[in-house]
């Protein structure tokens, strides 16, 4: 049994903190955030605000998109970093707000990789008859656990949530091949201790992302017999845009190929991919029947890659 991708939805916080906003309490300028990460802005949630929050007015609309109930998903899985507490799961607390009828529900704690994750056992589920709906949900408020005092990791991150609803399907579409890894032993190049804030070591991250994802990639393109050529856009992971561009090159693929809208909202994530793919989906850069491809990276280290039949 298949699943389809059937509703799409996002949802950022309104408050937005601009490169010129960190300047005035950073050591940093505009110019050398853009330079570096491609980031002009990010979006801030309030101090009462909470993933399963943000969480719940995107799950909220990617029902309605798929034109569905609450009650008649099955399972809820939230990919996130930064979770209401650390017990309940922030899916339990987002399937009781979203008024659904006791579904299995449980987090994911993969980091950036967190969504693909999530997709890749939502699959699990609905192909071994477990399942016929599943909520896919990835919310951060990151803003929570960066050190302000620290532009290195300070001007990265923002808050935000996307959510998709995967249903069985009999025809060809959905999750076509996965491939998803880790690896513990590099775990000190990007983490955060419980009550600590994020720390990163930068130019080893990098080149481990850039590697892995491209090989993740191409894997999961071999797995499902496709080629780039077959591939409508590739939607990465948003966490640096010279990481996205260092993938399209390692990949060989053209600018117009990949979608980016760090600019927009920075590093949020596990929520970077399900945002950029309702965004590319709103801007028509994708249509029925076309295939994407997404990657990511993340603390962990985790990375991984999966090819999609919209």
């Amino acid at each position: 049994m298949a699943c389809e991708l059937v509703g799409f939805g996002m949802y950022v916080p309104p408050r937005v903190l601009t490169n010129e906003d960190l300047e005035k309490f950073l050591n940093t300028s505009d110019e050398w955030i853009t330079t570096r990460t491609g980031i002009k802005e990010r979006r801030i949630a309030e101090e009462w605000e909470k993933a399963s929050d943000l969480g719940f007015y995107a799950a909220k609309e990617a029902l309605e998109k798929a034109k569905m109930h609450p009650r008649d998903i099955d399972v809820v899985i939230v990919a996130t970093s930064t979770p209401d507490m650390i017990f309940p799961s922030t899916a339990c607390f987002l399937a009781d707000k979203l008024k659904c009828n006791k579904p299995m529900a449980f987090d994911i704690s993969a980091a950036c990789s967190g969504f693909i994750y999530a997709l890749t056992l939502a699959k699990t589920f609905i192909a071994s008859g477990q399942a016929e709906n599943v909520l896919v949900v990835g919310a951060e408020v990151f803003s929570k656990i960066v050190d302000w005092n620290d532009r290195t990791t300070a001007v990265l991150f923002g808050d935000g949530a996307g959510a998709v609803v995967l249903s069985r399907t009999n025809n060809d579409k959905g999750i076509l091949s996965a491939v998803m890894h880790s690896d513990g032993s590099h775990w000190g190049s990007l983490y955060c201790p419980v009550g600590e804030k994020i720390k990163m070591r930068g130019r080893e991250t990098f080149k481990l992302a850039v590697k892995n994802m491209a090989d993740a990639s191409m894997k999961a393109l071999e797995k499902a017999n496709l080629s780039l050529d077959d591939i409508k856009l590739v939607i990465p992971h948003q966490a640096n845009i010279r990481i996205i561009k260092a993938i399209a090159e390692r990949l060989e693929l053209p600018e117009e190929k990949v979608f980016s809208n760090i600019h927009r909202y920075g590093n949020t994530s596990a929520a970077s991919i399900p945002i950029a793919m309702y965004e590319a989906k709103e801007e028509g850069r994708f249509h029925s029947g076309d295939y994407l491809l997404l990657t990511a990276f993340g603390g962990g280290l985790t990375w991984g890659a999966l090819t999609i039949k919209i």
